[in-house]
């Protein structure tokens, strides 16, 4: 069998042992692993990597530990608006969606857009109003409903303040949650999906969505998904970065990403981190800050979910 490679994360920022119980440690773990292997046993049976990084994302979305799908945070009006973006490396075709509200899987929607319609992006209403001509599963507003999210939300509620997903006031987890495979056929793809900020207000919409910023993908080059200060990442161009120096100067992956990650990011201030894969099976899961979660397997044997520095 050929190479196949996946990898994923599930936020990035300042994640400290001592902020997690060992029950909640493992149950992030547990999370991180069966998401690993649900994309990787399709990279085995001879699926794409697109069908990989949806499988392995969609996951994600279905547990209440990330801030994407079902466990989104609050924004202003205590509502939930998630964004998310899908890309193949094998034709730069790509998909993305945000500021929608009920669709249970947006990675799933984000496909849908690449395949099914003509464009790339769409936003709001528009966005659910193809979902239901897609017969895209919808959830009530309880579905989202989180009481630890809840409490975040009524804790900077009213004010100007906003929040990076879950953790107290002052620390910071980017829950966006993606996934980059190669498969066998030798194709690469990148999937990306977040709840946004808490008490997020205007319509902000983070690098999540956005095609070259949060999520990027190219046969020439690699795999790419991001999380971090989104805006930071928007303005870097983050994920299209790394491809570039690959590209156009040469790097390999982990040079690549590193010097985007701990150099051009830090330069204007942003932290996050990224994952990401080339057409050759390597893996780079690199951050800035104190922890990522986050999760790789290959088919030589690596196979590991990890969360701490």
């Amino acid at each position: 069998m050929k190479n196949i490679s996946i990898a994923l994360h599930g936020g990035a920022g300042t994640i400290l042992r001592s902020s997690l119980t060992p029950e909640l440690e493992r149950s992030y773990k547990l999370e991180l692993q069966k998401a690993l292997d649900t994309g990787y046993q399709l990279l085995e049976e001879g699926a794409t990597s697109v069908d990989a990084v949806e499988a392995s994302v969609t996951v994600l979305e279905n547990c209440s530990l990330f801030n994407a799908g079902k466990g989104s945070v609050f924004t202003s009006g205590g509502t939930h608006e998630m964004d998310a973006s899908i890309m193949d490396g094998s034709s730069l075709n790509a998909g993305a969606v945000s500021s929608i509200s009920g669709v249970k899987n947006p990675i799933q929607l984000s496909r849908l857009v690449m395949e099914q319609s003509e464009h790339v992006f769409l936003t709001g209403k528009g966005a659910e109003d193809f979902a239901k001509k897609m017969n895209c599963t919808f959830e009530a507003k309880d579905y989202f409903f989180d009481e630890f999210r809840y409490q975040q939300w009524l804790s900077v509620k009213d004010t100007d303040q906003f929040q990076l997903d879950h953790t107290a006031i002052r620390d910071e987890k980017f829950g966006t949650v993606g996934a980059v495979a190669l498969d066998q056929f030798g194709n690469v793809a990148a999937a990306t999906s977040t709840g946004g900020m808490t008490n997020k207000r205007y319509g902000r919409v983070g690098d999540s969505p956005i095609i070259g910023a949060g999520n990027y993908a190219n046969n020439k080059t690699c795999a790419v998904s991001c999380t971090g200060s989104g805006e930071y990442f928007i303005r870097a161009v983050t994920a299209y970065d790394v491809s570039c120096l690959i590209e156009h100067k040469g790097m390999k992956l982990g040079e690549a990403c590193k010097e985007v990650v701990h150099k051009r990011l830090k330069e204007l201030g942003g932290d996050g981190g990224l994952i990401a894969v080339d057409t050759s099976g390597s893996i780079c899961l690199d951050f800035n800050t104190e922890g990522m979660y986050r999760g790789q397997k290959n088919s030589q044997g690596l196979d590991e979910v990890a969360i701490f520095s």
